[in-house]
């Protein structure tokens, strides 16, 4: 059996319960090769808050997204099986519980080799979700596109906030930092020295100026030899996108990139092993017109696209 997107559309995009992308809410792991699974949890923000709410506002836009790559020319299901799983049980304000509860939840997938593409939440929830990648695969590359490292020691004396996810997984041996990369890097910072941290604990740091002087082209080139042969798992903050169009978000920093150049970079991102992903920080209250939630369900169709294209190498090599 194959689970996905209903081809017949019986009913307009507007009705019905939505479900991300309008695919079927079913809580197996039979026959399920890619779950989109939310984590509605923002008590590690430490500036606007309301993530919790990402979502609900993701899957709302996500019924306007269609089955079909003209880049990849490519239909997504004729190649991955896929549900909206729904949410992790979340404990609003208790950060430690809510772990427990994601690695309950996301572990059997990873053991079972299913892909999940999460949507937070704010971006503490990357921390479960290496947590229960670990007990599959042990440490992971992580390929992170953002504003910010992620990987501040501590805020307000807190180790576990929205700004420490990355810090903890290098301490706690979930992911491998000397074959991973951060990119998107800007803004003011508490410190000159905040991305020599990140490069001290062994990730390759592309700032965003960095990225508009190497092209994308050089960029993909940095990435896939960053990570070549590994087994990865990409998170991406909606803030690593200008908030002239992402704008509900928790932090956001101007000078980011266009929409445009995020679809050019996640497109090449083939032959990589990427076996999670997950979409953080959007934020409906500071939003317009859905425009961070179109994006954010965009973001996730190419994440399905790189699955599926996966799957379709998968079964050639046999």
């Amino acid at each position: 059996m194959t689970y996905r997107q209903d081809p017949t559309f019986k009913e307009p995009r507007f009705s019905g319960i939505s479900t991300f992308m309008r695919l079927p809410h079913v809580k197996t792991l039979d026959q399920v090769d890619v779950a989109v699974v939310g984590v509605p949890f923002d008590t590690g923000q430490t500036f606007r808050t309301g993530a919790r709410l990402g979502p609900q506002a993701i899957r709302n836009f996500s019924s306007l997204v269609r089955c079909s790559s003209n880049y990849h020319k490519i239909n997504i299901f004729d190649y991955v099986s896929v549900v909206d799983y729904g949410d992790i049980p979340v404990v609003p304000g208790f950060i430690h519980e809510t772990y427990e509860n994601m690695v309950d939840g996301l572990a059997p997938m990873y053991q079972k080799g299913i892909v999940p593409i999460v949507m937070g939440g704010d971006h503490s929830i990357s921390l479960g979700e290496l947590r229960a990648a670990a007990q599959a695969y042990g440490p992971v590359s992580l390929l992170h596109f953002d504003a910010h490292t992620d990987t501040v020691d501590s805020y307000f004396g807190q180790k576990y906030t929205h700004g420490t996810p990355f810090r903890r997984a290098v301490e706690e041996g979930l992911i491998d930092p000397f074959s991973s990369i951060q990119i998107g890097m800007r803004g003011s910072m508490n410190s000159v020295h905040e991305y020599d941290e990140s490069r001290k604990l062994g990730f390759e740091v592309v700032t965003t100026d960095e990225l508009i002087e190497m092209g994308i082209p050089g960029l993909i080139s940095v990435i896939k030899n960053r990570v070549k042969g590994r087994k990865v798992f990409l998170s991406f903050d909606v803030d690593f996108i200008d908030p002239a169009f992402a704008p509900g978000t928790g932090t956001p920093e101007v000078g980011g990139i266009y929409p445009r150049e995020v679809f050019q970079i996640l497109r090449q991102l083939t032959n990589i092993t990427f076996i999670g992903f997950d979409v953080v920080e959007v934020l409906p209250a500071y939003d317009h017109a859905d425009i961070t939630s179109a994006l954010a369900a965009n973001v996730m169709f190419e994440m399905l696209c790189l699955a599926a294209l996966n799957k379709k190498e998968a079964v050639l090599d046999v």
